[in-house]
C-alpha cells in the first residue's frame, strides 16, 4: 500500500493517544507505522528537505488535530489527548475525520488559512481527498517547478558547441568542489588530438589526483552504448595512473554501458546523464539564478526554555 494521506491518520493517533498517558511523537509515529502495516520502504520515503514522508503526515496530523483542541502539547515533542478529545472518541475513534474537525471554530480558522478558503466549514472530506500536507505541497511545487527547469536547461545545453559543453561540465566539477578554477584553466583538452578525454579536473583543491571526463552532447533518443564506455576505458589505460573518470552525456545510458561500468575494479567511473547533469546544475547554481526564496520556519523549543 501507499503511505496514507495526513488526513488519515487523524484515527490512528486518537488511538494511540486515547489511553490518556503522554506520548512523544515517536511513539505516535511507531504506532501510527504499526497501524497501517507500512513496509520499511515506505518507511523510508523522504521529501526533498531530508524529512520522512511519514514523519511529515503524522506532525500534520497532530498539527490539525490539537488545533481542533482534540490534543495539546505538553512538552517538547510530547502529546496527550484533551477532554474534547476524549469526548470525540466516546463510540469510535474512525469518526475523526476532516467534516467532523470542521464543527470545531478553532480548526475552522486555522483551515481557513491553510487551505486559503473564504469557509472551511464548506470544505468537505472529498474536496481534499488528493491533497498533500503544506510541507508536501510546498515540495511538490519545488519538484515540478525543478523538472521543468531541467527541460530547459538540456535544451539550452543542445544549443551550444561541443566545445562550449566541455567547458560547462568542467565548470560545474570545479562548482562542486574539484579544485579551483585557476587550476583548471588548461582543464579542457585541445579540440584535436585528446585520444578520448575530453577533459582533466583535480580531485581536490591540492591537485593531488587528476578525473578524466569525457562529455557527450548527444540528443535524448542517442543513448550512450557499451562500446563507447569501453573507448573511454581504453584512454584510461593508456593515460598513466588514470584511475578515475566520469562520463556525462546529455542523453542516457544504456543497459550494457551500466554493465559494464559495474564489472570495473581497476577504475572507478562514474556515469552522469542528462537528469542528473540538469539537477546538478541546479544544485549548483550553475547556468541558473533564483527568482524567489521562501524560507521554512518552525518554533524554537530552546528559546522559550530559557530566561527570556
Amino acid at each position: 500500500m501507499s503511505i496514507p494521506k495526513y488526513y488519515e491518520f487523524f484515527s490512528p493517533v486518537m488511538e494511540c493517544l486515547k489511553d490518556g498517558k503522554q506520548h512523544t511523537s515517536k511513539e505516535t509515529l511507531d504506532y501510527c507505522a504499526d497501524y497501517y502495516k507500512l513496509t520499511p520502504d515506505e518507511l523510508n520515503e523522504k521529501l526533498q528537505s531530508g524529512q520522512t514522508i511519514l514523519s511529515n503526515r503524522v506532525g500534520w496530523a497532530r498539527t490539525y488535530l490539537s488545533k481542533a483542541g482534540l490534543v495539546e502539547k505538553e512538552g517538547r515533542g510530547v502529546y496527550i489527548i484533551t477532554q474534547e478529545g476524549k469526548n470525540a472518541i466516546k463510540n469510535d475513534c474512525d469518526k475523526i475525520t476532516y467534516d467532523y474537525l470542521t464543527r470545531y471554530p478553532s480548526f475552522n480558522d486555522f483551515a481557513k488559512r491553510t487551505f486559503n478558503k473564504k469557509d472551511s466549514s464548506k470544505t468537505q472530506q472529498s474536496d481534499i481527498k488528493d491533497e498533500k500536507s503544506p510541507a508536501e505541497m510546498l515540495d511538490y511545487a519545488a519538484s515540478q517547478l525543478n523538472a521543468d527547469l531541467s527541460d530547459e536547461l538540456l535544451n539550452e545545453i543542445m544549443k551550444i558547441s561541443p566545445y562550449d559543453f566541455e567547458r560547462l561540465v568542467v565548470k560545474l566539477l570545479i562548482a562542486m568542489g574539484y579544485g579551483t578554477l585557476e587550476e583548471n584553466k588548461d582543464a579542457v583538452t585541445p579540440k584535436s588530438g585528446d585520444e578520448g578525454i575530453d577533459g582533466i579536473v583535480s580531485a581536490d583543491k591540492f591537485g593531488f589526483d587528476s578525473i578524466y571526463i569525457q562529455a557527450k552532447q548527444w540528443k535524448k533518443d542517442n543513448l550512450v552504448s557499451r562500446p563507447e564506455i569501453q573507448k573511454f576505458i581504453g584512454a584510461l589505460a593508456t593515460t598513466q595512473g588514470a584511475t578515475k573518470g566520469i562520463f556525462i552525456t546529455t542523453s542516457d545510458f544504456t543497459k550494457g554501458a551500466v554493465e559494464i561500468i559495474s564489472k570495473q575494479t581497476q577504475n572507478k567511473i562514474v556515469l552522469v546523464n542528462g537528469k542528473q547533469l540538469a539537477k546538478l546544475m541546479i544544485e549548483y547554481d550553475l547556468g541558473v539564478s533564483t527568482v524567489a526564496t521562501y524560507k521554512v520556519k518552525r518554533i524554537d523549543s530552546d528559546f522559550f526554555n530559557e530566561d527570556i
